[in-house]
């Protein structure tokens, strides 16, 4: 999360009642997570968008089970591990290369991803 808080960031948290449905953004500050992740935990199955939103629509959360959420611990708990495993499935995806060699692979010999880079040029 961002070490300095933004002024939209610091309207939600100072606001005496929160409106009946927020934004992602607004879900997630009230959550402790990033924008983000919050379409990971939807996709998941653990935080539920208001109706049917169609694929290209803003997405808004009910305020009473984001809050509800955001007390539970063992929900935390999930919610954390899911994105955890979320960006590291991500990142050893990222860190294959096309060819199906993983970028370790070019540890073991110094040069040959420059060198393989090179011919492909």
């Amino acid at each position: 999360m961002n070490v300095l808080i933004n002024d939209e960031i610091l309207k939600v948290l100072q606001v005496r009642r929160l409106p009946a449905r927020l934004t992602a953004q607004q879900a997630a500050v009230l959550l402790g997570f990033e924008p983000v992740c919050i379409p990971i935990l939807a996709a998941k199955k653990l935080l539920r968008p208001l109706g049917r939103p169609a694929p290209n629509a803003i997405r808004y959360y009910a305020s009473k089970e984001v809050e509800q959420l955001s007390a539970d611990a063992n929900w935390l708990g999930k919610a954390t591990q899911t994105i955890a495993e979320h960006w590291q499935t991500r990142n050893k995806r990222l860190s294959t290369n096309r060819n199906g060699s993983s970028v370790t692979d070019f540890a073991e010999e110094p040069h040959a991803g420059l060198n393989a880079q090179k011919g492909a040029i």
